[in-house]
Order: structure tokens, then sequence, then C-alpha cells
């Protein structure tokens, strides 16, 4: 009984700085957040292929939407790789859909331009053009993206991040337009859940998201099927 008594001393001492670090990392966190993520900002996610906003961003989406963002999607490619083209189109649109982005905000480039192929490297300068004038034209003040790692490695996600990055340093973003990009980690984090939670919230830069049970359940619906 002493032995059980002692366990659940040290469970409760865990839990206990488990919500001291969350509620400490949560207050500062949201300071910074204030301070980046002003309520009514207009974000463009730009992805590489119909799924990525639902396989890799959906909790920036929702959460984004949460602070009164109005987001915009820019996806470079049909996902054309399989001859699914036109099925994964309308997949992303009802995907956006659930994440709370409508049709007239969503922007899908369907040209050979940028296949859907890790083997081909879309050519910086052009992916750069196309995603300068749409956040000109569109007044846009965030930009979400990959990071250097794609996530997944895909070739054609590096080649966001590397577009994003020749126009942020060279200072081509409309002024006041900050970048945002989704921090790739190791295959063992991406499969730790809820015990990689401590980690991240010690150690995230920048922005991190944490879902209620109403936006995961969303999340869940918004991935595709095929």
């Amino acid at each position: 009984m002493e032995v059980v008594g002692l366990l659940c001393v040290i469970a409760a001492i865990l839990i206990w700085a488990l919500l001291w670090v969350w509620d400490s990392s949560e207050l500062k966190r949201s300071r910074e957040q204030a301070g980046l993520l002003g309520a009514g900002s207009r974000t463009l996610l730009v992805t590489a292929h119909p799924d990525d906003e639902a396989m890799f961003f959906a909790p920036t989406v929702l959460g984004l939407a949460r602070l009164k963002h109005q987001v915009s999607l820019l996806c470079f490619s049909a996902g054309n790789y399989y001859n699914q083209g036109e099925t994964r189109k309308k997949e992303l649109l009802q995907s956006c859909d659930v994440l709370g982005i409508p049709p007239s905000r969503v922007m899908i480039i369907d040209n050979r331009t940028f296949p859907d192929d890790p083997a081909v490297q879309w050519d910086t300068k052009h992916v750069a053009s196309i995603l300068l004038q749409y956040t000109e034209v569109n007044g846009i003040n965030l930009v979400v993206t990959f990071d250097s790692g794609g996530v997944s490695g895909h070739s054609n996600h590096v080649a966001l991040y590397a577009a994003v990055r020749a126009l942020y340093s060279e200072g081509k973003f409309p002024e006041g337009c900050s970048v945002l990009t989704l921090q790739s980690v190791n295959v063992l984090r991406k499969y730790l859940s809820l015990l990689d939670l401590p980690w991240s919230l010690l150690h995230t830069q920048g922005v991190l998201f944490v879902l209620t049970s109403e936006e995961v359940a969303r999340a869940k619906v918004a991935e595709p099927l095929s």
C-alpha cells in the first residue's frame, strides 16, 4: 500500500508539473501570438498538392480561424501523379469547406509547369513570381507554408519554402507581411502523439496550435478519402 501511495504522489506531482508548464507556456505563447497573429489578418496558406492542407496544416488553419483570420489557399498543383487530378481537386475543395476556407479563396494551379512529381524540381523564381503577385493583389499579411525539410521531404514542398525564403530574404513581400513555416520533425516525434506534447510546449519556437476536441473532429473529416 505504501508503494501504491508513493506512486500516486509521484503521478500527482508529474501531472501538476505538466499543467504548470502548460499554463506558463500558453501564457507566454498567447502573448507572442497576439503580436504576430493579429485578429482579422489575411493569411495565405501555400501548398504543393491537394491533401497537404488536411494532412499537414489542419491544426494551423483551424487555429488561425479561431483567431478570426481570413485564410486563403494557393495550391501549386492538382496532384495528378496517379492521374487523379480532377478527383483530388474536388477533394481539396471539400476539405477546405470543412476547414473554413470557401471556394472563392481557393486557387489551384493546374498546368505542366508544376507537376506533382518528387523527381521534378520546380523553378524557384517562377514559384516566387506567382506567389508574390497573389500576396500583392489580395493584401496578404501572413504567409504559411513548409519549412526547408518539407515535413515529408517531398521536393515540391521544399520548392515552396525556397521561393518564400527568397522573397522574404530579398524584402520583396509587401510591407508588414510575415511568414510562418511548418516545422519538420523526425519520425519518432511524429508517432509519439500526446507524449510529444511537453517537448513541443517547451521547445517550439514561434506558434503552436493545440486543437480542441471539436477541432480535432473537423480535422479528421477534412482528410481525403483517396
